[in-house]
């Protein structure tokens, strides 16, 4: 006997954005699952409408009409970075989904970094309660409660937001779940995971997964944006994290993750633990992590990193100009970037940066540097973005007498600076797009070094056209800036 039906789902589409649904990596909502799992735990029947491969929100109405659960839950996966953009179209999608629950006489709560900023949108589209922060304690207290028809009590539950009358109330926001290990493992079954493999397939020779080992970030960059956890981190123990990667391995034949903790591997030990732990399975897999530059510093921390299978590092450079990442309050030098980026390159574990443009007072000599840095270092991976202030951040509130109507991208390539940067918006996507150019001749030098045959009059024709690009590159780039900035 349950006590209840709830379908979960979460608002982050792919479809909507053209620019991720084109790489062709989708994951699952790995924190809506959990927050289910955790649910089922506590005697609720569950499901799952999983909004990430589908084209239109209104698909949730056969999901509505045939589980017909007594509560919708909106639990966006905060997990994906993505989702911490809060972009507009899948705001409007979760409020189309909401009314949709709402017209059937459906409870809706919603959990999401986007609600926990502006809740009061939230309710005024459907949604009976708002869960600000981590969410599944409370969601569970709140659902309890509710079905209890205890209203008070729902009403006085750190972290949930409700309309009484003419007033929206807020309560501080929930509990932080400080032992992980009492969440159940995520619940994958609900998961259709024969239509990710499908979309990775197209495009890739392996499939990923995504796995959280930890939450939280203790740091405190001031345009980093923690609506869910805040500054705190707290880790699952080696033992739960490597069952997941077992049953992946064994039942859905996946043996590449994406750690999508912000993260990975803070706390002392554990990552020479999970590397006993795989290999006292037999389990041989390779991931991919992010991570700081001043914590890549030593080569027993890489090694282990290396010998457990890391593949990919994703360091947040950010930028190439000391005098930037103090303005950011980063924590980092750009000394440690090089060293950490050398380190693992060493150990033959790919690089991948982080780079962020347009950050207040980011002159074009700090962009000269950037620009160096990557040339210089010649990451594996680059993704590129612009400043965007985002509520609870420090640069949210430097800059945000500046925002006007437009405060949220409408996807992840809008790239739009939404204040006073010192240069023109148009610039930055042009920007953009030549560092890449620059970059990707960079990677097409590299890989002409490796294929060419040893013929001293090939290699020496490879130079003479790379020294050629290299300096067109830089005038070019000097030109470019000059006339942007008119």
């Amino acid at each position: 006997m349950t006590k209840g039906k709830i379908l979960f789902t979460h608002s982050y589409f792919y479809r909507f954005d053209q620019k991720q649904w084109h790489i062709g990596e989708p994951y699952p909502p790995l924190m809506t699952i959990t927050a289910a799992s955790y649910m089922r735990a506590n005697q609720y029947d569950v499901g799952l409408f999983d909004t990430a491969l589908v084209k239109d929100p209104h698909e949730i109405i056969a999901k509505l009409d045939d589980f017909q659960p007594d509560y919708l839950v909106v639990f966006d996966d905060g997990f994906n970075y993505l989702t911490k953009m809060c972009l507009t179209t899948m705001r409007e999608a979760a409020f189309e989904m909401q009314k949709l629950a709402k017209s059937r006489g459906i409870d809706v709560i919603t959990c999401s970094s986007d609600a926990s900023d502006h809740y009061e949108k939230y309710l005024e589209h459907g949604a009976d309660f708002v869960i600000r922060g981590e969410g599944e304690v409370s969601l569970l207290k709140l659902i309890d409660a509710l079905v209890g028809e205890n209203e008070e009590t729902a009403k006085n539950i750190p972290g949930v937001c409700f309309q009484d009358k003419e007033t929206v109330k807020s309560i501080a926001k929930g509990e932080v779940i400080r032992n992980l290990d009492m969440l159940p493992q995520a619940a994958w079954d609900l998961v259709d995971m024969e239509s990710y493999t499908k979309i990775w397939h197209q495009k890739h020779t392996n499939q990923y997964i995504n796995l959280a080992t930890t939450r939280g970030c203790p740091y405190k960059c001031n345009w980093c944006a923690k609506p869910i956890y805040g500054n705190r981190y707290n880790s699952r123990s080696v033992k739960l994290v490597v069952d997941e990667i077992e049953l992946h391995v064994k039942k859905h034949d996946i043996n590449h993750f994406w750690m999508c903790d912000d993260i990975f591997g803070l706390k002392p030990g554990w990552v020479r633990e999970f590397d006993k732990e795989l290999k006292s399975r037999n389990l041989e897999i390779r991931y991919k992590i992010q991570s700081r530059a001043d914590l890549l510093l030593t080569d027993d921390t890489i090694s282990a990193l290396a010998s457990s299978g890391a593949d990919e590092v994703w360091l947040g450079a950010e930028s190439g100009s000391q005098r930037i990442l103090d303005a950011m309050d980063k924590g980092t030098k750009v000394e440690q970037i090089y060293e950490a980026t050398r380190n693992l390159h060493k150990h033959n574990v790919k690089v991948a940066f982080f780079i962020q443009l347009g950050y207040l007072g980011e002159e074009s000599s700090d962009i000269q540097k950037t620009i160096k840095m990557i040339t210089d270092l010649k990451p594996d991976n680059l993704g590129i973005s612009v400043s965007y202030p985002l509520p609870g951040t420090g640069f949210y509130e430097r800059v945000k007498s500046q925002l006007e109507e437009k405060q949220n991208w409408t996807d992840s390539d809008d790239l739009d600076t939404m204040f006073r940067s010192t240069y023109p918006k148009r610039y930055y996507k042009k920007l953009h797009r030549y560092i890449h150019r620059v970059y990707n001749r960079h990677v097409v030098w590299n890989n002409l070094k490796e294929k060419a045959s040893p013929s001293s009059i090939m290699i020496g024709i490879f130079k003479i056209f790379f020294h050629f690009a290299s300096q067109s590159a830089l005038s070019l780039q000097m030109q470019y800036i000059k006339a942007w900035h008119k």
